[in-house]
């Protein structure tokens, strides 16, 4: 254990060093938001691969496989498949309109294409709804601590918001994109390495096979019933017109670099999805009586596998949280200082006003994450509320802009307000009379029927 520790120490400081580093050149908004439109494809390779692999990839996922097995490849799969859309249609396109019309943030697109309302309730509701993907990233993060250092849940927390923030509020996404590099290097080397020991333990994929007290479909590729399209219907979607992911892509240097940046990203994402399942499995094996499936993976690595081979991996899992973590508050801080305090509160405000708000933002999201990562069971849950309300509310308005000149104001606020409601009347259990499809699916169905209502509507008006 004290490998462990020690390897974790040095992982926190250095990602510190290299985040203090990098954001001495931070001279101004374009710096802190887009990283100057600057970022080569490796670099927009890294910046999505870290953020993608976050609580719910490692952590989450691993939890998943620990309880149906091998179906919870589909979980960042997904995510893959998604950035895949993202890479060849979304996003050189949305790229290419930030770069022609300077935009800084998620909130200038949906202002220029859809009205300042919309910036405006979208701004709302990208907020408090990205608090609850802060949270389970947080959450994940604390798993780690709490098995290693038998912290409780709330000091975990606190520690890994105190670690994010300190990098993130010097240099936004210009330190976190070259943060985010070393912590790829480590999560994909430590990863890789515990898949193999980790099947050595069980003896092999064999062993899983013939694992007992397991569920029917735990070797099965596409998990119980329903498994894969639930998740394809939540994610893919999310995956596409995440605010955060849409802004990274804002920094890229060119679209070519959107292209190959995030294309890589996805095919490392479905390479990556085998080993947190694969790693749950194992954990169910030979820990089967857990109460908490959210510590299978940090049991797992820290009691089960070499200190060295754990250590590392275990690092990886925390980068993995941490990184999520950056890029949660980078929606949160972008959102509230440009596309709200600039845009409504003080539109004459100087880039450096800018920018104390957007440090002030992290700072007050991180204790609001802190808070909520103390109430919410499992990251699963805080992750599904976040993709669910980013689908439902901005999926049919994002897909339209790109197909269609078609559409405004009236049509995106009537778009939102019926895929928020929908999404809403299943997910928390109202409409137990829609059966067969995932909540999500709800949400972009009434979306789209809304948003057509809206534009036949004002036509004939």
């Amino acid at each position: 254990m004290t490998v462990t520790i020690w390897l974790l120490a040095v992982f926190v400081v250095l990602q510190i060093g290299v985040g203090l580093w990098i954001g001495r050149r931070v001279r101004g908004a374009s710096d802190f938001f887009v990283a100057g439109r600057r970022l080569p494809p490796l670099l927009v390779f890294a910046t999505f691969l870290a953020a993608n692999i976050g609580a719910g990839s490692t952590v989450g996922a691993a939890s998943i496989g620990y309880r149906i097995g091998l179906g919870a490849w589909w979980w960042n799969a997904s995510a893959g498949i998604g950035s895949i859309f993202l890479a060849l249609w979304a996003g050189p396109r949305l790229w290419q309109w930030a770069h022609d019309r300077g935009f800084l943030t998620f909130g200038d697109f949906l202002e220029w294409r859809y009205g300042r309302a919309m910036r405006g309730s979208a701004s709302v509701i990208i907020w408090f709804a990205s608090l609850s993907i802060l949270a389970g990233q947080l959450l994940g993060a604390s798993t780690v601590l709490q098995v290693v250092l038998d912290w409780p849940r709330w000091i975990g927390a606190v520690a890994a918001g105190i670690i994010v923030l300190t990098y993130f509020v010097a240099g936004g996404l210009l330190s976190s994109a070259w943060v985010n590099l070393v912590q790829l290097a480590v999560k994909l080397t430590g990863f890789a390495l515990a898949v193999v020991f980790a099947l050595a333990l069980v003896g092999g994929w064999s062993g899983l096979e013939a694992a007992r007290d397991v569920p029917a479909t735990f070797t099965t590729f596409t998990g119980p019933p329903g498994h894969w399209l639930s998740l394809l219907v939540l994610l893919v979607p999310a995956f596409i017109v995440s605010p955060g992911l849409v802004q990274k892509a804002y920094g890229a240097e060119s679209a070519r670099a959107v292209r190959i940046g995030v294309g890589i990203n996805a095919i490392a994402l479905l390479l990556f999805a085998i080993c947190p399942a694969v790693l749950g499995m194992v954990a169910r094996v030979l820990h089967p009586d857990l109460s908490d499936t959210n510590l299978a993976l940090p049991i797992l690595l820290a009691s089960d596998l070499p200190p060295v081979i754990g250590g590392l991996t275990l690092a990886g899992v925390l980068a993995a949280e941490i990184s999520s973590a950056d890029a949660v508050l980078f929606m949160l801080s972008t959102s509230l200082s440009q596309d709200l305090y600039r845009r409504f509160v003080a539109p004459e405000a100087t880039d450096m006003q800018v920018l104390r708000v957007a440090r002030g933002a992290a700072i007050v999201a991180g204790i609001a994450g802190v808070g909520m990562a103390l109430v919410i069971p499992t990251v699963v849950d805080a992750l599904k509320n976040f993709y669910g309300v980013i689908t439902a509310a901005l999926f049919v308005q994002v897909a339209a802009a790109l197909v269609t000149s078609r559409g405004g104001q009236f049509e995106g606020l009537a778009a939102m307000s019926a895929g928020l409601a929908a999404w809403g009347v299943v997910r928390f259990g109202f409409g137990g009379w829609l059966e067969g499809l995932p909540d999500p699916a709800w949400g972009i169905i009434a979306a789209i029927g809304a948003f057509c209502i809206a534009l036949v509507a004002r036509r004939r008006r």
